[in-house]
Formats: C-alpha cells, sequence, structure tokens
C-alpha cells in the first residue's frame, strides 16, 4: 500500500528535515522518500497541508480489561488511543487481577498484538498494589514490562522504595512513585485551597504530593537507579525536580493535561468528572507546571486516561471516584497553551525515557507517525467521546486543532 502525504510540515527534531514542509512517500510501512515534490500516480491514500510527527505515546494509560471490562476493553481503547493521534500507550495496572506477574504481561501484550496502536504494560510494584512486598519484577520487564508502579498509590514504606530502586538499578528497570502521602492527604478529595473552604469539601495539601517527591529524591540520592514521578501539580514540586536533575540524579515526571489546563475554580457545581487525583490545583499552581513544561524540568504531558463507569461517578462528591478520561481531549487541549513543536515533543517524550521503539522521520525507517493539525477551533461535547466511559473533565472546553490520522507498520488510520 502506498501512502503520499503532500506539503506536509515535518515536526521531528531526530530528522534532517525538521521544520520543513516536504513531500512524504510511505509503502508498506516503510518512508521510501522525501522530497519537495513527488508524484505518485497510483497512491492508495492522498493527504495534504498538515503536521506530522513521530506517533504520540502516552506513559500513563487506563483501560479497564481484565476485570473491568464495562469501562473500557483492549480493543476499543487502543482503537480510541489511535484515533486521538497515539501509537504507542503506557497501561496502567489497576486492572482486576493487577498486573502483577509475567504471564499478566503476556496476555496484554498478546491481547492487542494486531491493533495499530501498541500496548505496553506497567507491571505492578508490589504484590496487589498493596505497598508490602515486590512484584515480580525482573520477570516482568522479561516479558515487556517497561516500568513498576502501583497506579495512585504512594509508596508507603521509604525503606522499599530505596530497595525497589536497588532491585531495578541492574537491569535498567524504572520505578514509579506516586507523590501522595495518603495519611496527609486524609479524607481530602479536591485541592486544599480557598475553593474547598468555600465548598466545604475536604482539602488535599500540597504537602501531601511535595513531602514524598522530596523524600523519594533524597531516596533516589543515597540508592541509585531510575525513577520517574507522575502527574506531578505543584509549583514546589517542579522546584525539588529540577534541583534534583541539578544533581544528575535519574529522575523524569510527568503532568497531566488537565493539570495544565483546569484550576479548582471549575468545581463550583460539584461535577464529579472534576474529581481528580491529583486534584485541580489553583491557578498559581497551573501557571508553574507550564513554565516547568516549557523549561523542560517536566519530561512529557500524559492524557492520565482513566475510564470509570456511570456508577463510579454518579454519587456525592465526597463518595465518586478519583479520574477522568483524557486522551481524545489532549491535542486540543494542549495547542490551547504550548507551540505546535512544545506540543509533539512532550507528547513523544515518553518514547525515549521508557525505552519505546523509536522511528525518525527518515528515508528508510518504518513509518510510525501522527498527523494532525493546528488549525480549527471545536468545543467537545459528549457525543463526541468515542470512549466507553463519558467521565470527561474536558467536555464544554475549547479546544484547538484535530488528529487527522496515524501511519505505521501495523496499519493506518485517516479521520472522515
Amino acid at each position: 500500500m502506498k501512502t503520499l502525504l503532500k506539503h506536509v510540515t515535518i515536526i521531528d527534531k531526530a530528522s534532517s528535515h525538521h521544520g520543513t514542509t516536504q513531500d512524504v512517500l510511505i509503502k508498506d510501512g516503510i518512508i521510501q522518500q522525501i522530497a519537495t515534490e513527488i508524484a505518485c500516480e497510483d497512491a492508495d491514500n492522498v493527504l495534504k497541508d498538515c503536521y506530522i510527527s513521530q506517533g504520540w505515546a502516552d506513559s500513563s494509560v487506563c483501560f479497564g480489561e481484565p476485570g473491568y471490562e464495562e469501562r473500557e476493553t483492549l480493543a476499543h481503547g487502543v482503537k480510541v488511543a489511535c484515533e486521538s493521534g497515539f501509537t504507542q500507550v503506557m497501561l496502567n495496572p489497576n486492572t482486576h487481577p493487577i498486573t502483577e506477574t509475567r504471564s499478566q504481561v503476556g496476555y496484554l501484550k498478546n491481547a492487542t498484538q494486531g491493533a495499530i496502536t501498541q500496548l505496553y504494560p506497567i507491571g505492578a510494584l508490589t504484590l496487589e498494589s498493596k505497598g508490602e512486598y515486590l512484584a515480580e519484577l525482573y520477570d516482568m520487564q522479561q516479558a515487556g514490562a517497561v516500568a513498576f508502579g502501583d497506579y495512585k498509590r504512594g509508596i508507603p514504606q521509604a525503606n522499599l522504595l530505596k530497595i525497589a530502586l536497588q532491585y531495578t538499578a541492574p537491569f535498567g528497570g524504572i520505578v514509579i512513585s506516586f507523590p501522595c502521602d495518603r495519611s496527609i492527604m486524609g479524607k481530602g478529595v479536591v485541592n486544599e485551597h480557598i475553593t474547598s473552604t468555600r465548598l466545604g469539601l475536604k482539602g488535599i495539601p500540597a504537602l501531601a504530593e511535595e513531602i514524598i517527591v522530596e523524600r523519594d529524591l533524597s531516596i533516589l540520592e543515597y540508592a541509585g537507579g531510575r525513577l520517574h514521578i507522575p502527574t506531578i501539580s505543584t509549583e514546589k514540586s517542579v522546584a525539588l525536580i529540577a534541583a534534583a536533575k541539578a544533581k544528575g540524579l535519574d529522575v523524569s515526571c510527568s503532568v497531566a493535561v488537565s493539570n495544565l489546563h483546569l484550576t479548582d475554580e471549575v468545581l463550583g457545581d460539584f461535577n464529579t468528572d472534576y474529581k481528580l487525583l491529583p486534584p485541580l490545583r489553583d491557578a498559581r499552581q497551573v501557571e508553574a507546571l507550564r513554565k516547568g513544561v516549557e523549561s523542560g524540568v517536566i519530561d512529557m504531558v500524559t492524557s492520565d486516561h482513566c475510564p470509570l463507569d456511570i456508577e463510579c461517578k454518579a454519587k456525592e462528591f465526597d463518595l465518586a471516584e478519583f479520574g477522568s478520561i483524557g486522551l481524545e481531549a489532549t491535542l486540543g487541549i494542549m495547542l490551547q497553551h504550548f507551540s505546535v513543536e512544545k506540543t509533539v515533543e512532550m507528547l513523544t517524550a515518553a518514547k525515549k525515557r521508557f525505552s519505546l521503539p523509536v522511528s525518525p522521520i527518515t528515508v528508510g525507517q518504518k513509518a510510525d507517525l501522527t498527523l494532525f493539525t493546528d488549525k480549527g477551533e471545536w468545543v467537545l461535547t459528549k457525543d463526541l467521546i468515542q470512549s466507553s466511559s463519558k467521565n470527561c473533565a474536558f467536555v464544554g472546553e475549547n479546544c484547538k486543532g484535530k488528529v487527522l490520522g496515524v501511519i505505521s507498520q501495523r496499519g493506518q488510520w485517516f479521520s472522515r
């Protein structure tokens, strides 16, 4: 199959064609030619006038299967990811059973083998994600797990983190430590700030995050190893990680797209779709996170896609579960705040950090491409959501741009 991309602007710092407008010819999943003008009368698909980049990778996605198929299945989940521009997604282990063995990792990879979007399992760091005993980390790594962490659960025992970092260091494993001290968080459900007081909702202080970030970085400095801190949400967390990187520590971090866009001011109507962890913070924290992205302290942006069925959300705010879907809104929200180049950088950075396959946009390379435009503005409504679960914090938000397609050796998809 031949696909011809006409007058496309290439955004890929690993390519000599970065920032230039070219024609690109792809045959059977391989980039055959890149030139200012290519004639191909027998092309099966022709697309014009858009941006192309390496396929995007999301470092924090949940689907549900196995165990919670009513929230999202693997097959439909990777389809939604594909149509959102992602060719690689890292799947959190919050399934039933929790992903904690070699065979469970193998099942997830085999179940999505034929999909355009490739799935990379994250193995649980501890058995049943209880934070007590390490799971079969090396065996899971051999089966294809790309990192180890307990989704939305911090590591309560500091010594356990130290041992995990030391144990995974010889085989290059990455430990994911969610930054939240549950003893300080208590029964909090939103950011501890003026809004929480006004609404009468229990607050989650920034301290609950920052004290764990500081602890984990100290342990990393002592033990060595590789650490990833997911979905930070405060100004001090950014500063702490910047200081750790200046020391040469092997640490990376991400931020959820929701924490870059929304503030706790949206909580006024008690919509449980805004009940997230980390919680939506105040405007000062949001601005600090955006600066962290621009400066490069924050390594990547994640959708933190977490589908939940209506029974989990149609409750009193205190009782509803934390989480929102985000894959379908990620591009539209990112382009509201960042340049095209910075958006692509943040949506592809997980590849290098987690050793996912990388295919630069050069002749002879395997095609792994996302096609998109930054033109056009639209409002996300529930009827536009393709995910099985509709718990979306971005409903009603203005979005910019559109995903036009993805191309890989495993197949291709184009919007209509």
